[in-house]
């Protein structure tokens, strides 16, 4: 049951206690009051201004799980805020393994990183938070539906889509199962990786091949070659932050140097800003 009064409330009230400079927003001392703005928190969430609004007015339709989730990232949340914000809107409250909970720390750290793309996945592939230069790289995968989202399972499900040279996809390949492989062992009894192994063998001989090697490994570091139907070719070291108690990673993209990617990404910086504001005024 969903408990609106109270919910719009803890919106609210977290809004209110953060300061701009919490979550990488330029401040200003011409600000009324105190807090975020709701427009910010909105943004953040990847939500309309109107919807969320709304939320913090007990109107509206209750939100999905993961808009909670997305909310309280937004928000800044810890795991027991954001457990008490699931509670609030009538959702059960996950286990507190491998439940996608990203540490505010995190957030904040990835948000200054401006210049290059920054992104937030789960150890299953599960794109959960971009910064704005790695949501314009990924064209906004971050805000699709459930495994549309995720890395893994587009990348096998629909070769098509895969934005890297035909000439890497082997290698690539092999690495994203070697990496499903490593979750696959330390969370052998978890049903949700044995359902999303399963389902992924059987859309996808590629990776059922794969899988019957038993390659183990984690990668922390990669290059990566992507050609973005905007800007063209772009080439990247790749570093991997684990964090393995809450089994999430932060990937950034370095620019390779000696390449045109750094000016290519300020390009699509541009255009990715362009992109993001139009979207916002349909929302």
């Amino acid at each position: 049951m969903t408990d609106r009064s109270g919910l719009a409330d803890f919106l609210r009230r977290r809004r209110e206690s953060l300061r701009p400079e919490d979550v990488g927003v330029a401040g200003s001392d011409r600000r009324r009051t105190p807090g975020l703005r709701r427009e910010e928190v909105a943004m953040m969430a990847g939500v309309s201004v109107d919807y969320y609004s709304r939320l913090e007015q007990s109107r509206g339709a209750t939100p999905s799980a993961s808009v909670v989730n997305a909310v309280a990232r937004a928000l800044q949340c810890d795991r027991d805020q954001r457990d008490h914000l699931l509670h609030l809107a009538g959702h059960p409250v996950p286990p507190r393994s491998s439940d996608g909970y990203v540490r505010p720390g995190l957030i904040a750290l990835a948000s200054r990183l401006d210049d290059m793309p920054a992104v937030i996945v789960t150890d299953l592939g599960e794109v959960i938070w971009t910064n704005p230069m790695g949501h314009a790289l990924f064209s906004g995968l971050s805000d699709r539906p459930g495994r549309e989202r995720n890395l893994i399972w587009k990348w096998f499900q629909d070769p098509h889509s895969r934005m890297m040279p035909e000439e890497d996809w082997e290698r690539i390949s092999e690495a994203h199962v070697s990496d499903l492989r490593a979750t696959y062992a330390s969370r052998s009894g978890d049903r949700q990786v044995r359902e999303f192994v399963a389902d992924l063998i059987e859309v996808s001989a590629d990776f059922a091949r794969l899988w019957e090697r038993h390659d183990v490994a984690v990668r922390h570091s990669d290059r990566k070659t992507i050609i973005h139907e905007q800007v063209g070719r772009l080439e990247f070291r790749c570093e991997v932050l684990l964090t393995p108690d809450d089994d999430i990673s932060l990937l950034v993209f370095f620019p390779l140097e000696g390449t045109e990617t750094a000016s290519r990404l300020e390009l699509l910086g541009v255009v990715g800003t362009q992109r993001l504001t139009a979207g916002e005024a349909q929302a």
